[in-house]
């Protein structure tokens, strides 16, 4: 889990804080843009405050406003600055080919997605031919305990660390207890991958698998399927196909350079 700037014994600067607590509210609203008073608000900044943050960030290009001033969104270069991530991520590079792979042997959408905090990120997202509904795209986020992606991580580590709950509910098939997600995790390294039944989106079926070429596991892959395709027969061949390619993923790790061993 992310470590705080006090956790690590170092003092946290206060207008760097508001900055990134201003951007990741404003990334998060998505299409919703907000306006001075509610950021203000929600933040606890004062209005002038808010608004030269604001203005500042305006002019790097990190926020947007629209043509009457009133109403700020997230910026052009927090999309570089994603890209630029995903670029430069060495396990990102590795994982792309073996995700065209699957995506090709199994005609269905196949993911990559990386623990952060308690939710998922997605860091790739090869899109089935046949169903075109994207349930998750590149940069979105979901809660980890509704995802196969999720709950694939969330297995590699003690359920201690779990939340006391309850968790939050995306459909009625979400676990929210903190004893309904044990119970499931523990099905997880039991069977050596994670299932996820309509428990993020209605109507989608997730397998997912970490990749464990880090200790705990960071990254994990999945493969998601529409209830309506989906059959024993073609269960099976996904959780094959799903494991030899997170074998074969793991079995390149090593030669993934010399390069920086990121937190």
């Amino acid at each position: 889990m992310p470590r705080s700037a006090q956790s690590a014994g170092v003092r946290e600067v206060k207008s760097a804080a508001r900055t990134v607590e201003l951007l990741e509210l404003l990334a998060a609203r998505g299409d919703r843009p907000a306006r001075l008073q509610e950021l203000a608000e929600t933040l606890g900044v004062p209005r002038s405050s808010m608004y030269a943050l604001l203005q500042t960030l305006i002019s790097r290009g990190w926020v947007r406003t629209d043509v009457t001033g009133s109403l700020y969104g997230i910026g052009i270069h927090a999309l570089l600055t994603g890209t630029s991530y995903l670029d430069s991520d060495p396990r990102v590079r590795l994982v792309r080919p073996f995700l065209d792979q699957a995506s090709q042997q199994l005609g269905e959408t196949i993911h990559l997605g990386r623990l952060d905090g308690w939710d998922v990120a997605y860091l790739a997202t090869r899109e089935s031919h046949e169903y075109l509904r994207t349930i998750s795209r590149v940069g979105r986020r979901l809660p980890a305990h509704v995802g196969a992606l999720g709950k694939a991580l969330l297995a590699e580590r003690p359920d201690e660390d779990l939340p006391d709950g309850p968790y939050e509910a995306l459909t009625e098939n979400s676990r929210t207890t903190r004893e309904a997600l044990a119970a499931d995790l523990a099905a997880v390294r039991e069977r050596g991958w994670a299932v996820d039944r309509e428990e993020g989106v209605l109507g989608i079926v997730g397998f997912g698998f970490a990749l464990r070429y880090d200790t705990p596991a960071q990254d994990a892959i999945s493969c998601s399927v529409p209830v309506s395709r989906l059959t024993p027969e073609h269960e099976e061949r996904i959780v094959a196909v799903m494991e030899e390619t997170r074998a074969r993923i793991e079995a390149a790790a090593p030669g993934t350079g010399g390069g920086p061993r990121w937190r």
